[in-house]
């Protein structure tokens, strides 16, 4: 529901103006002078103002200035009477929405809103687009049909019409992501956005103003304000991946926004009601976690409102075929060829193994295996899979087809051995895993999706 400060100095018409927008089923707020409005801006939050352009103490334009300081997106749409249009223009040229000269027709003013409050979400959206965030795609399709998927799906469509928060549980590349995306699509916030943020990706000294954003000056390099992934997805969900890599301190601030809805940004001192709809993800044992002291525990039950657990590939096998089907139509798509088929060795080598990085790693076999088979099958000489066990990497290896095929294998297998070593001597602290392997952190993320190691 959009909050709007109408900011008028006649009280019967701040008063009428009030009563006809609560009825459309806005909230609302009033001031009747300039200072009052440039106060309260500072104070709370608003989706929209609306304020005359002659007032008493600071003027509308004032008003304006003010409401762009404090965020670019928020629109303003300046009352003005015949006399003072020329003014009114001039309020446009510094970033009013638009203006409505008195007196006007409700109904006008009506379409106004709606076209303002439409471009403050595009606004938003538009940010998340640069940052190359999800918004709005297609309703995710979740292959499966053994029963293990059959009883999930069931569960995220009962659970994604109410407002409950979902925690989900499973191994790293089981698809987590993909039914957060479900929930939100199968929602009453369909129409919201979708905000993913993988925790354990962002450098944890900027996690806190990623989530929360930070206000002008909050500390060094913070040149402007930002809004944060909350914010951003107001009215919508908002996916919080690898939750468990929370520091302490974040999970105290988590827990504040779950229990009371609202947030304030780093620097700031401003509370902001924020209406977002938590999805939490975890790869690791969070009642593990709690019991060792790492992660809070009155959060862990705040997140644990409705758990799905996902199950890893290697317990549902009999949806191999599908996931191969899928990811083939999917490919030969992305690089314009024609479809491939798998021989029946070919498929038995997929059924056989035990896809430790789960379906991301199924996903990326079946990539490499289309770019490597000419013909329209695809063979087991296609098929390079990548063990992080030392005593099954050899039977990974290619032993049929081009001497570079094997060599290309071999490199991966090598390179998947070392970055696990790292991560193991570094206890999985990332970034000093990428610091020993002497390549950047964002290279290093990229290496451990690829290869299914988390």
């Amino acid at each position: 529901m959009a909050t709007i400060l109408i900011v008028e100095d006649k009280e019967s018409m701040a008063q009428m103006l009030r009563a006809t927008l609560e009825t459309e089923g806005y909230q609302c707020e009033t001031a009747s002078d300039g200072n009052e409005a440039v106060s309260l801006i500072k104070k709370e939050a608003f989706d929209l103002i609306i304020s005359d352009l002659k007032l008493p103490g600071k003027d509308g334009l004032e008003v304006l200035r003010a409401a762009q300081e404090e965020d670019a997106s928020l629109p303003v749409i300046i009352m003005t009477a015949f006399g003072t249009i020329e003014t009114a223009v001039q309020a446009i040229k510094e970033g009013a929405f638009d203006f409505i000269t008195k007196p006007f027709d409700m109904d006008h003013l009506l379409v106004l809103i709606r076209r303002a409050l439409e471009q403050k979400r595009l606004f938003r959206e538009n940010i998340l687009l640069k940052e190359e965030r999800s918004t709005k795609e297609g309703l995710p399709t979740i292959i499966g049909s053994s029963a293990l998927m059959k009883s999930l799906i069931e569960k995220v469509r009962k659970v994604a019409k109410t407002r409950s928060t979902v925690l989900l549980l499973g191994e790293s590349g089981t698809g987590k992501e993909l039914f957060a995306r479900a929930l939100h699509h199968l929602s009453p916030r369909a129409e919201g956005m979708f905000v993913p943020v993988n925790c354990a990706a962002i450098p944890r000294e900027l996690l806190e103003s990623e989530l929360f954003g930070h206000e002008k000056g909050a500390f060094t390099g913070a040149s402007s304000r930002r809004l944060g992934k909350f914010e951003l997805a107001h009215g919508g969900t908002l996916f919080l991946d690898e939750v468990a890599e929370l520091e302490l301190s974040l999970q105290a601030k988590l827990l504040r926004v779950l229990q009371d809805h609202c947030i304030e940004r780093v620097g700031g001192t401003k509370l902001i009601q924020v209406d977002v709809r938590v999805i939490a993800a975890s790869n690791t044992d969070l009642r593990k976690a709690v019991r060792e002291g790492r992660f809070r525990e009155d959060l862990y039950y705040r997140l644990n409102v409705f758990p799905i657990e996902i199950p890893p590939l290697r317990e549902r096998k009999e949806d191999i075929p599908l996931l191969v089907e899928f990811f083939i139509d999917r490919f030969s798509k992305e690089m314009k060829t024609e479809k491939k088929r798998l021989t029946d060795e070919a498929m038995k080598l997929l059924m056989e193994y035990d896809w430790k990085g789960n379906v991301r790693e199924l996903e990326n076999t079946i990539e490499r295996a289309m770019i490597l088979a000419d013909g329209n099958w695809i063979e087991p000489r296609h098929i390079s899979l990548i063990s992080p066990d030392t005593d099954t990497c050899l039977e990974a290896l290619p032993m049929e087809g081009p001497l570079e095929e094997t060599t290309k294998a071999a490199l991966k297998i090598a390179e998947s051995l070392r970055i696990k070593r790292a991560l193991e001597r570094s206890r999985w602290n990332k970034t000093r895993a990428a610091e020993e392997l002497q390549i950047s952190y964002k290279t290093l993320l990229t290496k451990i999706k690829e290869y299914g190691l988390e």
